[in-house]
């Protein structure tokens, strides 16, 4: 009899946690509060309901090859970025291929999630859900949370001072859909992230003035990279993570600083990081523009605020504030969790590699998608929930948690201690997680090997962008079609940009002929006159050195001693 398995959530991460249950042979039931799947990126005019959605004119900032599920890549034609709606239909293409919506019980909020009676010998737990002012009990074998990051917004108004004075509007980026309501007004976003920036660059062009505020700074990321290519292709590569294991830390920061600016002098535009700061990295294509333009002033972290004015920690002052927004991020929440369940799920340093909590008896629960990587969430939790459910089977072993628990005190100590740093807000390394977790599975590329066996794939593996695919080429969960989906990643990549095709001038072919022609002939002429003119300098100089000629010629060959 197959295991039962729970999944709450059914956005990205829940998709692919439906399916992998699938692949190992579990009975997934998925559980999803709202009406339609896609969790945030189903777009809605309103936040009335309390979910985390995507803004309006949101776009991707992963490319598409670096953001699929590792055996369902894009359609060709799709743009490399793409707008909400085209990766929403994406999921949608994704959920209806594996056929996945009818293990969905849409409108069924889960009130709880606790241990059943035997969980020591079985590790099952009781599910109580509500579907309609209709509660509903279940025994499941495995529960999977797939309820993202992006559940409970963060708004620390208690970290500033006079924030009550202020008679303007206060509101948080969760609630924020269209630009519209903000014609004419002068803003403050606070908070320089990935969605800081977007809804800045938005609002500029409605908005009489925006000032965006940041306390540490952020490195600015184009889209088009190298060439014009995606960025994450050229800069997600596995020879890029050898070198920089080879060359000292201190180098490679230096030199990464020194590309950067290259592009854009972030201290002109006052966007360098902060000294001590961590560095950290958004993607905007347009809010060094917008600076340049004066659409945009840069400000530092907020010290006080009056009835209408904001005063910076620069001394500087904004008067005549209208809004004030706060992109700050959210908070990790598990309200159908007891204590102390609930407060250790929200400690990502706790989870053994992000996904398992340390304190269970049995290792049935995994908290999916709890990850922030420089890489795409949607590909991260995928290789989680194919670890996880292999978990589930006991075809994978963890240590046992009182191993675990030991190894979380002992880190926990050291911290307080100062002797090792908490990196648990730290930005994962995307390749460098993704290898520990398919190593854990058995589907990491062994890439010696594979030097020997297919030197072509090989080389588009580890000097090429480490797309999803990867993933698939050996162990559990091996695809047929990833080999040719990789060699063919750049023809994806191009298609969608190939709609104006140039005929190509014909002088270059004509002269292409004509070096091809006289190129040899041309070489061999040239070779024999620098000889000839070697022999006749050198015969100057032997006629000059006998005379009264205090230096020798500048273009001097080598004499024999």
């Amino acid at each position: 009899m197959a295991k039962k398995v729970a999944v709450i959530g059914a956005g990205v991460s829940g998709l692919s946690s439906i399916k992998c249950c699938l692949d190992e042979d579990l009975e997934p039931t998925c559980f999803e509060r709202t009406d339609d799947f896609g969790g945030l990126w189903k777009f809605t005019e309103t936040s009335k309901d309390g979910m985390t959605r995507v803004y309006r004119s949101l776009v991707t900032n992963v490319c598409k090859e670096m953001s699929c599920y590792s055996d369902f890549p894009f359609q060709e034609d799709c743009p490399n970025y793409m707008s909400h709606e085209k990766f929403w239909d994406y999921l949608r293409d994704f959920a209806e291929h594996f056929d996945l919506l009818k293990y969905i019980q849409f409108k069924t909020t889960v009130l709880s999630v606790t241990q059943h009676p035997d969980f020591s010998e079985t590790g099952r737990w009781d599910v109580v859900t509500e579907t309609e002012g209709k509660q509903d009990r279940a025994v499941f074998d495995a529960v999977m949370v797939c309820t993202g990051q992006f559940l409970s917004p963060h708004l620390p108004l208690e970290s500033f001072p006079g924030i009550h004075k202020f008679k303007g509007q206060i509101l948080h980026s969760q609630e924020y859909r269209i630009p519209d309501a903000f014609q004419g007004k002068r803003l403050l976003v606070v908070g320089l992230g990935n969605t800081g920036g977007d809804i800045a660059v938005e609002l500029s062009n409605t908005a009489a003035q925006v000032f965006l505020s940041t306390r540490t700074g952020s490195w600015i990321l184009s889209r088009p990279w190298g060439g014009g290519y995606p960025f994450n292709m050229m800069r997600v590569r596995r020879w890029h993570n050898f070198i920089k294991r080879v060359l000292p830390s201190r180098f490679m920061s230096w030199y990464q600083e020194r590309q950067l600016n290259k592009m854009l002098n972030h201290e002109n535009y006052g966007l360098s990081i902060a000294k001590g700061k961590t560095p950290k990295f958004i993607v905007n294509d347009e809010l060094p523009n917008c600076i340049l333009c004066g659409k945009i002033t840069m400000k530092t972290s907020v010290k006080d605020f009056t009835e209408s004015s904001i005063i910076f920690e620069d001394g500087t002052m904004e008067a005549n504030i209208d809004v004030v927004i706060f992109t700050t991020g959210y908070e990790f929440s598990f309200p159908f969790f007891e204590e102390p369940l609930k407060s250790l799920c929200t400690k990502k340093m706790v989870l053994y590699k992000r996904v398992f909590p340390p304190n269970l008896e049995r290792t049935t629960l995994a908290i999916i998608g709890l990850i922030r990587f420089n890489g795409s969430i949607l590909v991260g939790t995928e290789l989680q929930a194919r670890w996880a459910t292999r978990v589930f089977k006991g075809l994978c072993d963890i240590p046992p948690s009182q191993k675990l628990m030991a190894e979380v005190t002992k880190k926990e100590q050291l911290i307080k201690r100062g002797k090792i740093k908490d990196t648990s807000e730290d930005t994962l390394d995307f390749i460098s997680y993704m290898d520990e977790l398919a190593q854990c599975i058995g589907s990491k590329p062994n890439i010696p090997l594979l030097f020997i066996k297919d030197p072509r794939l090989a080389c588009h593996v580890f000097f090429g962008p480490c797309t999803p695919y990867q993933y698939r080429l050996v162990g559990p969960g091996k695809w047929d079609g990833a080999r040719n989906a990789i060699l063919t990643q750049w023809d994806r990549t191009m298609k969608p940009l190939k709609t104006r095709i140039v005929p190509k001038s014909p002088e270059p072919a004509s002269l292409s002929r004509c070096l091809k022609a006289w190129g040899a002939p041309v070489l061999l002429a040239s070779l024999i006159l620098l000889c000839k003119s070697s022999r006749f300098l050198k015969l100057v100089q032997e006629k000059l050195q006998g005379r009264v000629f205090p230096y020798r010629i500048l273009w001097d060959v080598p004499q024999n001693s």
